[in-house]
């Protein structure tokens, strides 16, 4: 059986090998990121030259003084890849870390923002991502900007948004246009209960593709190799998808 997160890494991996979108030649993924984490795995174990690094891996983290190597790398157009999410995100792909209400976010409390900015405008290419898919994530306007999705002629950022990854859905977005276009729908979704679960506004084609399974070969990775580089790092994420434990 196929556990929605492996379809989730299997989708995110084909996003990243997209021969439409520049190279991914050195992707950085979070701390908190176990779906990503696991897609990058996945195309490197499927034998493409990727450089991963993983900051909440120890031996996957190159970095010796924190996230202040990984910007400064990104500053220099060294990181080509990289992963986002929010506690809002809108449908112009402007995402809000900080809390719902105004300004400093006086009703539900987000992370924060930390460097999600500086990432979104110098990675030439982000994906965001979320798991959950509903009107109070995926909302018309976010409360508060923590990083733009767009930004006005002559600011200089070198990427915006690719796409969006959702538990439900996976959407391509259009910086030209600052719109969503619903690209595949997770088995078990239709067009009407994405648009019921979704609070911004979208474009969409008139037949909606279902997102593709992993094939056998990528399962096999995901359950093999990719797991036993994710043990030390995710042991809860590998045992609950992929009944795997770390040895004691």
């Amino acid at each position: 059986m196929i556990q929605p997160e492996e379809r989730l890494a299997a989708a995110l991996a084909a996003l990243i090998l997209d021969p439409a979108a520049p190279p991914a030649r050195h992707i950085a993924v979070g701390a908190a990121s176990p779906i990503p984490a696991a897609a990058c795995w996945l195309v490197k174990q499927q034998g493409h030259p990727v450089r991963l690094s993983l900051l909440h891996k120890r031996s996957g983290n190159p970095f010796t003084e924190g996230t202040r190597e990984l910007f400064d790398l990104t500053g220099q157009g060294r990181i080509d890849l990289f992963f986002l999410g929010g506690g809002q995100i809108d449908g112009q792909a402007n995402i809000n870390l900080v809390g719902t209400g105004d300004w400093p976010g006086q009703g539900t409390r987000f992370p924060g923002s930390f460097g999600s900015a500086f990432m979104y405008f110098m990675t030439p290419r982000t994906i965001l991502f979320r798991e959950e898919h509903s009107p109070r994530v995926l909302v018309p306007q976010v409360d508060n900007i923590s990083a733009p999705g767009v930004s006005a002629p002559g600011v200089f950022r070198r990427g915006t948004a690719q796409a969006l990854v959702t538990g439900k859905a996976i959407f391509t977005f259009d910086p030209a246009t600052a719109r969503f276009t619903l690209a595949t729908i997770h088995p078990g979704e239709d067009a009407a209960s994405i648009r019921a679960a979704t609070g911004f506004d979208y474009d969409a084609p008139d037949s909606i593709p279902v997102t593709a399974d992993p094939t056998p070969e990528q399962l096999a990775l995901l359950r093999g190799p990719v797991c036993d580089e994710m043990l030390e790092t995710y042991p809860e994420f590998c045992a609950r998808v992929f009944a795997r434990k770390a040895a004691a």
